[in-house]
Parts: C-alpha cells; sequence; structure tokens
C-alpha cells in the first residue's frame, strides 16, 4: 500500500497516500510482508535492515509471531541492534515494513534495499514479562469521534467508504492489514454494540495503546491501562494539555468510529462508549485460527476450532454468532442463515462449500495478480481451499500454486481465465460460488 518494488528496492509511490485519522503530512506506505514458518519455538526477532532516509523520512520494522494455536501477538517495533521481545512465543513471525516521506517531495522518499530478520529462543529470564492473563478482554469507556473522511485512505491502505465500518486506534499495535479483523474492538454506544476491525491509527497520537498495562505502553507509562493520552491531557493537562505531537488536544478521544460504525452504536455526536479490545483476551489476538487444509460441513451440534472460525467471521460481518466458543448452537444457527440470505444462498443454517467460500472471502477486493503477498493472499487463498474443495497453501504469497488456483476457479465458474483476481473473482467468491 502506497510502495512499489522496483530496481530491488522498495520505495514510496509518487502517488504515496497519507493516513486519513492521523494525517501528519507527507507520504506514507507500508507492505505487510508473508509469513515466516521458523521451525521452532522464538521469543526475539532482530532486525538487519539496508536503507537509506533523507532528512524528514524514516523506516520502521514492526514484527509479529504467531503461536502454534493460530493467535498473533500485537506488533513490536524492531530495530537495529534492538530486537523485538515478542509478547509470547511464537512458531511463525511476520514483519510489516512502513516508509515516510516528505510532502511533495517524491526524490525524498526513504529506500529500502534490504531486509534480514532473525528469529530465536532466548533464556526465560530475558523474555518479554507475560502479558496479564484475565477471564474476559480488556475494556474501557473511552470518549469517540467520528472519522468520516470518506474517500480518504487509512493507515492500512483501505479507501474510506460512505457508511463504512472500522474503528483507528491511536497505536499501530493493534492495526490490522487490510481486509482482515485479526485485531478488532467491540464498541457498544447508547443503541446497540458492533465488532469492528482496527484499519487506522488515531485519534491525536500514534504510540498510545492504552489497552495494554502501564509497563508495557509504548509511551505514557505513568498513565493507568485504559486512560488514553489525549484523555489525560484534555482533562488533567497532562503533558501541557498537548499530544505526541505537540498539538494541543481539543477532545479527549480515545477512539474514531467510521460512520457506519458511529451512527450503528447510536452515536449522533461525539461521545463516551464502552470498548472491548478482542485480542486482549490470553494473549493472542481477537482471531482463531483461519487457516484450515480443508473446511468441513458445520451444522448445528458441530464443535471445535472450525465452529470457532465461523463464529468469528460471522461477527466480523455484523452477523451476532454471540461467543466465539467453538459451540455450534442456536445463535451461530441464526446467524448462518441471516448471512446465507445475505448472500443469496439457500438459508439452511448449514456451512458447506459454498457458505464457507462467501464468509473467507468477505472483505475488501484489491486486484490481486502473481508476485503479490499479503494478508489479502491469504484471505484468497483460504477461501479457494473451501471453494474448489483442495488445499491450497496459505502462506500469504502468490505463487504459481495459487494462480493455477485461480485459473481453475475462474474455468470451472466461467469467469475469464487470466489468474488476476479483480472484481468479477472476488465477487463470485463472496457469492459462495
Amino acid at each position: 500500500m502506497g510502495v512499489r518494488y522496483a530496481g530491488g528496492s522498495l520505495r514510496l509511490r509518487a502517488d504515496g497516500v497519507r493516513p486519513a485519522s492521523a494525517d501528519r503530512g507527507g507520504a506514507y506506505g507500508s507492505a505487510v510482508l508473508p509469513v515466516h514458518d521458523t521451525g521452532r519455538t522464538v521469543h526475539r526477532v532482530g532486525v538487519d535492515l539496508d536503507a537509506k532516509t533523507p532528512r524528514g523520512t524514516r523506516v520502521a520494522v514492526d514484527v509479529r509471531g504467531r503461536d502454534a494455536g493460530g493467535a498473533w501477538t500485537e506488533w513490536r517495533e524492531a530495530q537495529a541492534g534492538s530486537p523485538a521481545l515478542l509478547p509470547h512465543a511464537a512458531t511463525a513471525v511476520q514483519a510489516r515494513v512502513t516508509l515516510w516521506g516528505v510532502d511533495g517531495d517524491e526524490a525524498a522518499s526513504p529506500v529500502v534495499r534490504d531486509l534480514r530478520l532473525t528469529a530465536r529462543s532466548v533464556p526465560a529470564a530475558e523474555r518479554a514479562a507475560p502479558q496479564q492473563q484475565q477471564a474476559a478482554a480488556f475494556s474501557a469507556t473511552v470518549y469517540a469521534t467520528r472519522e468520516g473522511l470518506v474517500g480518504g485512505t487509512t493507515a492500512n491502505g483501505h479507501v474510506i467508504q460512505p457508511n463504512d465500518h472500522f474503528v483507528a486506534l491511536p497505536s499501530r499495535r493493534g492495526l490490522s492489514p487490510n481486509g482482515s479483523g485479526e485485531y478488532s474492538v467491540r464498541v457498544c454506544g447508547p443503541a446497540r454494540c458492533e465488532t469492528a476491525p482496527v484499519w487506522d491509527v488515531g485519534p491525536w497520537n500514534t504510540h498510545d495503546d492504552y489497552w495494554n498495562p502501564s509497563s508495557q505502553r509504548e509511551m505514557w507509562q505513568d498513565l493507568p491501562q485504559g486512560r488514553p493520552e489525549a484523555q489525560a491531557a484534555y482533562q488533567d493537562d497532562y503533558n501541557g494539555g498537548a499530544d505526541e505531537f505537540g498539538r494541543q488536544v481539543a477532545n479527549p478521544a480515545g477512539i474514531d468510529l467510521a460512520d457506519g460504525t458511529f451512527y450503528n452504536v447510536g452515536l449522533n455526536n461525539n461521545g463516551w462508549v464502552t470498548v472491548t479490545y478482542l485480542w486482549t483476551d490470553g494473549g493472542g489476538t481477537g482471531s482463531p485460527q483461519l487457516n484450515f487444509s480443508s473446511y468441513s460441513t458445520l451444522s448445528d451440534g458441530s464443535n471445535g476450532p472450525q465452529v470457532s472460525a465461523a463464529q468469528y467471521l460471522l461477527n466480523e460481518q455484523g452477523f451476532d454468532a454471540g461467543t466465539v466458543d467453538g459451540a455450534f448452537g442456536p445463535n451461530t444457527a441464526s446467524a448462518v442463515r441471516a448471512f446465507q440470505q445475505s448472500r443469496g444462498l439457500s438459508a439452511d443454517g448449514v456451512v458447506g462449500r459454498h457458505t464457507w467460500a462467501a464468509l473467507l472471502s468477505a472483505g475488501s477486493e484489491p486486484v490481486l495478480r502473481q508476485g503479490d503477498s499479503g494478508a489479502a493472499v491469504e484471505r484468497l487463498q483460504r477461501s479457494l481451499t473451501a471453494a474448489l474443495g483442495r488445499t491450497v497453501s496459505t502462506d500469504g504469497a502468490f505463487g504459481p500454486n495459487t494462480d493455477d488456483a485461480v485459473r481453475d476457479y475462474q474455468s470451472s465458474r466461467g469467469l475469464g481465465v487470466d489468474g488476476i483476481v479483480g472484481n468479477g473473482t472476488w465477487g463470485a467468491l463472496q457469492a459462495g460460488r
């Protein structure tokens, strides 16, 4: 998003985007790299970065880990000589490279020439302090503002639509890849609650992960857990009443809501909401395991991790399946039927191949082709596994095998066979064809 790879280097595009919620001026771009299985348990990830950073530009490398159960840690920044300590042990790692440029000066773009990761285990005494275990995900009452900014671009590359559904939080640690709900919140307002993905960074700050225990926050470690810096600045003149950029804080906002989410929870003006940060339950993320070599038919009475995956995906699309507990009961069946009706499928409450394909592919529709990588490719690979009834490797890299699967799908559905995933192919998958 906002970057181009040419001549062996990664740099900002000439039309680089500017994140909507926390626009600080200057071009911006980010690339989420494919997942790498480590083959062993690791706790620390170091980086060796070869980059040119002209005056006023910078490059950041964030990493995260996935455990054997499929749960992701939050993102943590890794710097040369300062490896990132993951919140818990992982068996796979992923990197995100973010570039910031100078407004109106493409020549001043940072240039990334090489990036190498080193993942290793460390003695127990050197590991990151374990995240606090709790019976439920952490919740806080915070002030919400309406993001608006239709047509703008979020920090993960999503182009904001009218009546959109997502949120912005003031730290990149909980930023989901575009089209993903791996980091999601449950927002409860005056009328109802909604589960929405974190797709933007802001308001006010960009390093304020206030939902984490004070000792684990990026900044402002003297503030209590659950209190945004902007709220403390506005109410108590904390930091001289300013945010991290020195701007005077004009409201106590700790979350921005996209228009659809804002009005759906019952807000007509900015106001207080209760937010649950769903990835904070037990140190993983809000997303259960979604990648399987095959997808079983599920119905009332089914149990297990694939039921959890279906429940999570239903909730993410706004169909209330209740708690993600791996037990297929009446609430899940009702949500399945409502989802099926919305996609023009037979509303039988059974999650079969067609319903799986529609659920797994739901989200944005970026044009994908061989050579692409990232979360959208992984989502495509999952949905092809369900639609074709055969395993398509879910590694987030669009290589020859994925290209073959796309062409097979296009041919079997009467679509133009070109190996390019555009609106037609996404539309067929999302309709459960």
